[in-house]
């Protein structure tokens, strides 16, 4: 347990790997966040300003991105959000 604190914490602190644009959340994108739920357990994503327009919220965005890539929403802050991917057998990153 505290290995995946220490991953998260790491992450949450560094700089985002993937960011949103004005695209929004494609197919590719998925397959990216994917890639790297696989490689590295945690992935912190950034939202553009560009895709903010309207009444899209971050932690509304984190949500669909999390259910959509079988994750789970770890932080959110300002544009900022970050997702990791647990084992359901014993509660730790896959």
């Amino acid at each position: 347990m505290h290995k995946r604190r220490t991953e998260e914490k790491g992450v949450i602190s560094g700089k985002p790997q993937v960011r949103i644009g004005k695209y929004g959340i494609t197919d590719n994108l998925l397959k990216e966040i994917a890639r790297y739920l696989k490689k590295d357990k945690v992935v912190k994503v950034k939202v553009l300003r560009s895709f903010l327009k309207g009444d899209v919220h971050v932690r509304d965005l984190a949500e669909e991105v999390a259910n959509r890539t079988s994750s789970k929403v770890i932080d959110v802050r300002g544009h900022t959000f970050t997702i990791a991917k647990y084992s359901k057998s014993k509660g730790t990153i896959k």
